[in-house]
């Protein structure tokens, strides 16, 4: 934890110099005090950055979340703040810790491991995967390349046949 309260010390003035906005993920009340309250001042000083959202995933976990999810919901019905039948696939997104953002379009495996490890369940639904045996620290910029253009031949479909999609687009011409 000392080496993120060192990188956010050291990156916050080039993350506002960049208009990068930071924010996070996870259960930073579990973090020590001082790399919690230090994440919290960079989210706090670079929050009207608006040219990229940087989300640090800390102490998180999706099955954390997604109780979390259910928990907040359950408290707002029980207080009468909503019912049952208004609890859809819009509300539980909205009580996710990633709510507002989009969910990805990519996820990139480092180190061969072919699992998601926890890691965005609900968000993950359609995401594409990609899986390198290359571990993180030797990852590079040429490799980032490579699976950004292998996505960009894929045929994304939500959960349709490619029948379906190829359908749904002469219909939209």
């Amino acid at each position: 934890m000392h080496l993120i309260v060192t990188a956010i010390e050291r990156e916050t003035p080039d993350l506002i110099k960049n208009n990068v906005r930071l924010t996070s993920i996870g259960d930073i009340d579990r973090m020590p005090a001082e790399a919690a309250d230090r994440l919290r001042k960079c989210m706090a000083d670079t929050s009207h950055c608006s040219g990229l959202t940087l989300v640090l995933a800390l102490s998180y976990s999706s099955r954390w979340e997604i109780l979390r999810a259910v928990r907040t919901l359950a408290a707002r019905h029980a207080a009468g703040e909503i019912a049952l039948d208004d609890i859809d696939e819009a509300a539980f997104a909205s009580a996710l810790t990633t709510a507002g953002m989009p969910d990805p379009d990519l996820l990139i495996r480092t180190g061969g491991d072919m699992r998601l490890s926890n890691f965005l369940l609900y968000q993950a639904a359609y995401t594409e995967l990609a899986v390198t045996s290359t571990y993180w620290p030797d990852y590079s910029a040429e490799h980032f390349r490579r699976h950004i253009a292998e996505f960009q031949q894929r045929q994304r479909r939500f959960g349709k046949t490619g029948e379906q999609v190829e359908s749904d687009k002469a219909r939209q011409s």
